[in-house]
């Protein structure tokens, strides 16, 4: 489609725009709200469609919401967006894609979901695909078989295919064996965490190693695991909050067997502890969000 084609350049797209070159640049190293194409000198182009996603943007910076403001409510908030600026379900491709997503998910169309995920893929960046809008989606159909609104069936498929694509990704990566190595460990029995699946990318991304397993039957258990894969990194993911207790212990021990071990625990049930508990465990828990994820790696790890 016409308006799935590169035909502007960054000078072009500015001057459409109204803003200067360097704040396009530099909103979307930050927000990564578009992912221009390439052309073979290396030079971007912008979509039509992109086009729109940016217009509305600055209308909204002209409002008065900063471009963060802008960003999230674009993605989170369709209530409040202004129709004259963007027809919801025709000029915006996040919420249009977004709900057509959800709706071919849950009616098991194969086909449709593939051509939908790789239309997500050529608006957006991988980083705003994966962590943001399959995360929400991860989400939305938990709450949704939750509430009854979908069938065990409908849920078990949709979480595994979009699981399954990120997994897909995660080990397209090129594996640097020189830089440092994690391992991801899911306390939960039952299920998987979206929190650590987003987590895991992040950080395969950045060219890490990651080594998933489950959780440890005992201290001593660990302790041979830990000998046999010599991880930087140790991240435990709880969803269960019957389960936290043992994952806290692991940590504890963790802690004082290898001082030099970095370790960082996450997950539903870590996020929904008592505030003195939290508190306690405050240097271990990574966050939910990229920001929150690299501050907490800058400030523990030497890359």
């Amino acid at each position: 489609m016409a308006d799935q084609e590169g035909k502007y350049n960054i000078k072009a797209a500015a001057l459409m725009l109204g803003i200067q070159p360097g704040t396009l640049r530099a909103w979307e190293r930050r927000y990564q709200m578009v992912a221009p194409v390439r052309n073979e000198a290396g030079h971007r182009l912008y979509t039509d469609e992109h086009i729109k996603i940016l217009k509305w943007l600055i209308t909204k910076v002209n409002q008065g919401f900063t471009i963060s403001q802008a960003v999230s409510l674009m993605g989170h908030n369709q209530s409040q967006m202004d129709p004259e600026a963007l027809n919801l379900k025709q000029d915006n491709p996040l919420i249009s894609l977004s709900d057509s997503l959800y709706e071919a998910l849950i009616h098991f169309e194969h086909e449709r979901i593939n051509e939908i995920i790789n239309k997500l893929f050529s608006f957006f960046t991988m980083e705003k695909v994966i962590i943001e809008i399959f995360s929400q989606m991860l989400k939305k159909i938990e709450d949704s078989f939750s509430a009854g609104k979908i069938v065990s069936a409908q849920r078990y498929f949709s979480l595994s295919l979009i699981k399954a694509r990120v997994e897909t990704i995660i080990h397209s990566f090129p594996i640097n064996v020189h830089q440092n190595k994690a391992l991801c460990i899911n306390w939960s029995t039952n299920g998987d965490s979206i929190e650590l699946l987003m987590f895991t990318f992040y950080l395969r991304k950045r060219g890490i190693q990651v080594i998933n397993i489950g959780k440890f039957s005992s201290e001593d258990e660990s302790d041979q695991i830990l000998d046999m894969i010599h991880p930087d990194l140790v991240l435990i993911s709880c969803e269960v909050q019957e389960e936290l207790q043992d994952a806290l212990l692991v940590v504890n021990h963790l802690t004082k067997k290898h001082r030099d071990l970095t370790i960082g625990l996450g997950g539903k049930a870590v996020n929904a502890m008592k505030k003195s508990n939290k508190d306690q465990y405050s240097s271990f828990i990574f966050g939910q969000t990229i920001n929150e994820w690299e501050m907490w790696l800058l400030e523990r790890m030497v890359f």
